[in-house]
């Protein structure tokens, strides 16, 4: 793997992190299987470069961008608990519903950001080389996204949201509306999807209505492989465990296409083969590694 290619991997790491801790929160916090992400990241994207291509500062079209995917997500919540649509059925209909809505938001099927400022720029202005402006940028907003999400679940209504999906019956029984906490859950999960478009598509200096295809199984395996690596105990060590887990799989990726036996090599069309894969060995490696030790 080349330097810039392990570089790559980290700033992919860092920003798709923000989409980890999302489908963390639903996935093993809520107990919520929810695909509205695969539409929530591209509607975040769409946002954040609309507002961008009308004069809005970067760094200011993250507050619409995550708003907009906290009530993608709230709608999915409400779907499910208001309507009784089953949770799986919710979000993708929402998911569905997002990709004619996120046309309508940039008015076609992607929006150009050449030319336009980025969050990057005014590092770049600082004189911090390209290369190690975006991985650090979005180390740094990922891992206050991390401390952030550590704090609010050790708050009063955190522990609700925590009890919510470990035992519905006895939170309920308690006086808390389980409800309002699925639609908080969800809203907020997508609000990190969204605001993780929204920074891949000021990096990459586009949003596309396709960039959200398979979000969640990138997000599932992120979170399992960190699972694997570091291990599971208290909610801080799993959710730092999440982000961790993202840098992982990026990781991973790079070293496989980079990876050469004789005339063989992957190239990124294999994509959803590698992550089938590096997530069969992350769900094997536990058990196999308790069959070696006895």
């Amino acid at each position: 793997m080349s330097f810039y290619a392990f570089i790559g991997a980290l700033e992919q790491g860092f920003v798709f992190g923000l989409m980890v801790l999302g489908v963390y929160l639903t996935f093993r916090i809520l107990d919520f299987p929810d695909l509205t992400v695969d539409g929530s990241l591209p509607l975040g994207a769409a946002v954040s470069s609309v507002c961008i291509g009308a004069g809005m500062d970067p760094y200011l079209s993250l507050i619409p961008a995550t708003l907009a995917g906290f009530c993608a997500g709230a709608v999915t919540g409400l779907l499910n608990t208001r309507l009784k649509i089953l949770h799986l059925l919710s979000s993708i209909l929402t998911m569905i519903a997002l990709y004619s809505i996120n046309i309508r938001i940039m008015g076609r099927p992607n929006f150009t950001l050449l030319g336009k400022t980025t969050v990057l720029d005014p590092l770049a202005a600082l004189g911090m080389p390209s290369w190690m402006a975006a991985p650090a940028l979005f180390a740094l907003i990922t891992i206050l996204a991390a401390v952030t999400l550590i704090w609010f679940t050790r708050t009063e209504l955190g522990q609700a949201m925590l009890a919510t999906g470990d035992n519905p019956r006895m939170i309920t029984a308690l006086g808390v509306n389980t409800g309002n906490m699925i639609i908080l859950g969800v809203g907020l999960s997508n609000a990190m999807v969204a605001l993780c478009g929204a920074l891949v598509a000021q990096n990459q200096g586009s949003a596309d209505v396709n960039m959200g295809v398979g979000t969640i199984v990138a997000g599932l395996a992120s979170v399992i492989i960190g699972e694997t690596l570091f291990g599971q105990g208290s909610i801080s060590r799993m959710i730092l465990a999440a982000v961790f887990g993202s840098v992982a799989y990026r990781l991973a990726i790079a070293f496989a296409l980079s990876l050469k036996v004789g005339s063989f090599s992957f190239s990124p069309s294999d994509l959803n083969l590698i992550t089938a894969l590096i997530v069969v060995v992350a769900l094997t490696a536990p058990r196999l590694k308790r069959k070696v030790a006895g």
